[in-house]
């Protein structure tokens, strides 16, 4: 892709962020459920493919720790996926860490910003996702799969926005 088109590109992405977020916000439990799912799939396979691995170690002793590894592993997912109510409880704290610890990244990296474009969305949406992390904790454990898609739909709105002003004044800077 060359340089003129990243602007472009990353306003387009912006935008499809939004467009997401704002899915995420019309069904928040199809979201938020989804996510599990994904999670889980993802787990499942991983412990398929420790499982597999598991023949190519060097001893037999190893080869037993890493398939049955797997196997806990594959059953973990499973668990996620039969399950996703209950395991809403484990990732509703999982989101509330990543929101928070995302959001307190993107205002200190607003501060070293001084003077450029972007900053102020970068700060505004770093401080959107300590306080969501914030409300997820502090609703523990009422909050679970509804709050996992209406917070996602959030998050993917203020990330799109944020994509959008970037975008935006990367197309300023590159036309001077």
């Amino acid at each position: 892709m060359s340089e003129s088109k990243v602007p472009g590109s990353a306003k387009l992405l912006g935008v499809l962020m939004i467009i997401l977020g704002i899915l995420a916000l019309a069904t928040p439990l199809l979201a938020g459920k989804s996510v599990l799912m994904f999670i889980g799939i993802l787990i499942a396979v991983a412990g398929a493919m420790r499982m597999f691995w598991a023949f190519r170690a060097e001893s037999p002793g190893g080869g037993i720790w890493k398939f049955l590894l797997g196997v806990l592993t594959l059953l973990a997912g499973g668990v996620v996926l039969a399950h996703p109510m209950m395991a809403s409880g484990v990732l509703t704290i999982i989101m509330a860490m990543y929101l928070f610890a995302d959001g307190l990244i993107e205002v200190i990296v607003a501060f070293t910003l001084e003077g450029k474009p972007g900053r102020g969305w970068l700060f505004f949406g770093g401080l959107m996702s300590v306080l969501l992390a914030c409300l997820l904790f502090f609703q523990y454990p009422v909050s679970g799969v509804l709050a996992l898609g209406i917070f996602l739909g959030i998050k993917l709105i203020f990330v799109g926005m944020t994509t959008v002003a970037l975008g935006t004044s990367l197309h300023t800077v590159m036309k001077q």
